[in-house]
């Protein structure tokens, strides 16, 4: 359902009528914070505890280069989120406890809507690409050594530009990351993780 929410609001915003707004050649910078909203549920692992891991809010930092009018290429980069996370019994008893920290740079090709029926003169945008997800500093209250592997998978994005300068907006925008891992517990696989969020976020978009 998630991906066929970014795909109706891809197909949404085909339908508007687009004017060039973005010549070839410029730069956007955009700074702000964004939220990591882990899926509810993030898998049962092979010793019979099911997880459950918690969100989390950081500074992030993305620039955007465009190759075409409208389209640009941008890389996403933060400092590092810290999940809390619970493995419990099927009746939903918390077994065990640990915790991770992760950096999720992330890939995306955008294209940059302009519509002169807009109000405020919203440019929406939308974005496809990859997301790498490196995890360290592992954590288990058993104090056995966790080891999550690094995760590559598909990355959505949508969003809205709210110009409040010329070069300058306010964006309002949303991802959905592909982010499953496999853990490792004393040098035992014991299944999979699922943590395939939704990362909402704000941010001031400087061009140049």
């Amino acid at each position: 359902m998630k991906l066929q929410s970014l795909v109706l609001a891809a197909a949404t915003a085909l339908t508007m009528t687009t004017a060039f707004a973005v010549p070839a050649g410029t730069w956007s910078i955009a700074a702000g914070a964004h939220y990591v909203d882990p899926k509810s549920d993030n898998g049962t692992l092979d010793i019979g505890l099911s997880v459950d891991v918690d969100g989390d809010i950081q500074p992030t930092i993305s620039g955007e280069y465009f190759i075409a009018n409208n389209v640009g290429v941008e890389l996403l980069a933060a400092l590092p989120f810290h999940h809390d996370f619970d493995l419990n019994n099927a009746d939903g008893t918390q077994v065990l406890t640990g915790k991770t920290q992760h950096l999720p740079p992330t890939l995306s090709v955008q294209y940059h809507f302009d519509s002169d029926n807009m109000p405020m003169n919203i440019k929406p945008f939308v974005g496809v690409g990859v997301n790498y997800t490196t995890f360290f500093k592992e954590r288990i209250s058993t104090g056995g050594d966790l080891d999550l592997d690094d995760s590559v998978g598909v990355a959505g994005h949508v969003g809205l530009d709210i110009p409040f300068a010329p070069t300058e907006a306010f964006r309002i925008d949303a991802r959905y990351m592909d982010i499953k891992t496999d853990a490792t517990l004393d040098g035992s696989d014991i299944g999979e993780i699922d943590i395939s969020p939704w990362v909402y976020g704000v941010a001031f978009v400087k061009q140049f």
